[in-house]
């Protein structure tokens, strides 16, 4: 079952609502002393159903939940569809692409509004677990960017992330600070993935996915690394990798 309600974010776009989506196992109803962990994605229009979303394809999610039978809480909001909206708040770093021109990177705020506003009203108002062994984060594209940025700089925050395709292109030299800079326990999973159709779209995204894995490493993460033969940039592509990422993060 997924419900959908309106959201906003004062400090990206002011007093316009946004959709945001949540998913609720079919045994939430039937368990009623049961709590769930949560999984929190960016572009939640493009998570559950083709008719919301940007391109006409989505991830399928619900319908991979619903046959699956996990026993999961998702969570998705909406992106800022004007102009560049999605690069600016979808970006922990301030890049200038030729195409773009300068993007001043907000990811900073959308995470701290995510992690000091959204997830306590979940919490808050769903029967979730809260702790960090129970909170997960994913994300394709500049959505895969955020959740790398979100298991480094909210490690307290967040154990296992999911980066599918993550745009480290806009800026290879201030991920790889990040990465380095980061506190990250040893429990922590990430999956990590670029599909082999599209790994050489930017020039900086082979060696900046070797490098970005490596420091990963380097720090002892769980780390899962995939190149996804036939893998391309879309949500066709991402949701054949749902399954395995979810296994990857050992979500049941």
């Amino acid at each position: 079952m997924v419900k959908k309600w309106n959201v906003v974010i004062p400090k990206l776009s002011g007093d316009k609502p946004r959709r945001a989506y949540i998913y609720l196992p079919d045994s939430y109803d039937r368990e009623p002393d049961r709590r769930y962990p949560v999984m929190y994605m960016f572009d939640g229009h493009n998570v559950f159903f083709d008719e919301d979303a940007t391109y006409g394809k989505s991830w399928g999610m619900n319908a991979y939940m619903e046959k699956s039978k996990k026993q999961l809480i998702i969570v998705g909001v909406e992106c800022n569809h004007e102009g560049n909206g999605r690069l600016i708040e979808y970006s922990p770093f301030h890049f200038q692409n030729s195409e773009m021109g300068k993007i001043k990177g907000k990811g900073s705020v959308y995470m701290n509004w995510l992690v000091n506003t959204l997830k306590p009203y979940i919490d808050g108002n769903y029967r979730t677990l809260p702790d960090r062994k129970n909170t997960i984060i994913a994300g394709s594209s500049m959505g895969g960017l955020m959740a790398l940025y979100a298991v480094c700089t909210y490690n307290h925050i967040f154990q296992r992330a999911a980066c599918l395709s993550p745009s480290l292109w806009v800026s290879p030299g201030k991920v790889l600070e990040m990465v380095a800079r980061a506190h990250i326990r040893r429990d922590t999973t990430v999956y990590l993935d670029y599909g082999a159709l599209e790994i050489f779209n930017h020039a900086a995204n082979e060696e900046a996915i070797v490098s970005t894995a490596h420091l990963l490493m380097t720090k002892r993460v769980n780390l899962a690394l995939r190149i996804v033969p036939d893998g391309n940039h879309s949500e066709a592509s991402w949701e054949k990798q749902v399954p395995i990422f979810m296994e990857c993060l050992g979500l049941k």
